[in-house]
């Protein structure tokens, strides 16, 4: 069945997911069960160098529906919420968040979990949970492993929004840009990544996420381990440096 309120494209191996449910882009249940379906459809495949989210009209998203968390629905919501974050964190390819407008609540735990961040400089990041006596689960999670035990609870106990250069600054997203040129520095990442193997790409994300609670001795050993083994498994890392030494461009097999 065709979502409602997404759309999924594809460009050779780049997907991007659109949120399209303006102005605001309200994530409803619905919307998030058509996230899950969607998201889950992508895993598996070996042909995706990555996913693209973004939204439109002039606001990313401000969150899931505040109707959906009343105590009839809440169960459903809070079940189909942490289904969407476990596919999408679980996504092989890189993922990439283009975010325009605000990304409050819901929609800043979207573009969070995204392995990079790309916002225009007018972006506003917060979740605000805790202004209707909750708080966001999701962000939870994911803010201390961003900022850090304070700068996370400074966010989620005052529900603060933040703009975009200052989210860039406390590292909760890669960039921000003027507005203007968000699409065309959306494009030219997509160029770079275009550029490079996407197993390898596929394999140093897997890698960095299995490690990163590890202590560090215990992940430098393990780390090296996975260079010999999956990484030099491939055939492109080969490719890559023959390539350079020889001073010519790879020619990537992927694989």
């Amino acid at each position: 069945m065709r979502p409602e309120f997404l759309r999924l494209t594809r460009d050779g191996d780049v997907a991007t997911l659109t949120l399209r449910r303006p102005p605001l882009n309200i994530m409803t249940l619905e919307m998030v069960a058509e996230l899950v379906q969607v998201i889950e459809a992508l895993h598996g495949g070996t042909d995706l160098r990555l996913l693209v989210i973004a939204a439109e009209g002039e606001v990313f998203s401000a969150g899931v529906d505040v109707a959906d968390h009343t105590a009839d629905r809440v169960g459903r919501m809070i079940a189909l919420v942490t289904r969407k974050f476990q596919l999408l964190l679980g996504l092989e390819c890189p993922t990439l968040a283009v975010v325009q407008g605000t990304a409050l609540g819901g929609g800043c735990e979207l573009a969070l979990a995204c392995d990079l961040v790309l916002a225009a400089e007018e972006a506003v990041f917060g979740q605000p949970e805790i202004s209707l006596g909750v708080w966001a689960p999701v962000a939870m999670v994911l803010l201390p492993r961003l900022v850090g035990l304070r700068r996370a609870l400074a966010l989620l106990l005052t529900g603060a929004r933040i703009p975009a250069p200052e989210a860039e600054r406390l590292g909760l997203i890669t960039a921000a840009v003027p507005g203007a040129q968000l699409a065309d520095e959306a494009a030219r990442l997509i160029s770079t990544l275009r550029e490079l193997s996407a197993p390898v790409l596929r394999s140093c994300k897997a890698t960095v996420r299995e490690h990163l609670d590890q202590p560090i001795a215990q992940a430098l050993e393990a780390v090296g381990q996975q260079y010999l083994g999956r990484l030099m498994a491939l055939e492109d890392p080969h490719e890559g440096l023959a390539a350079f030494l020889e001073k010519r461009r790879p020619r990537w097999r992927q694989r």
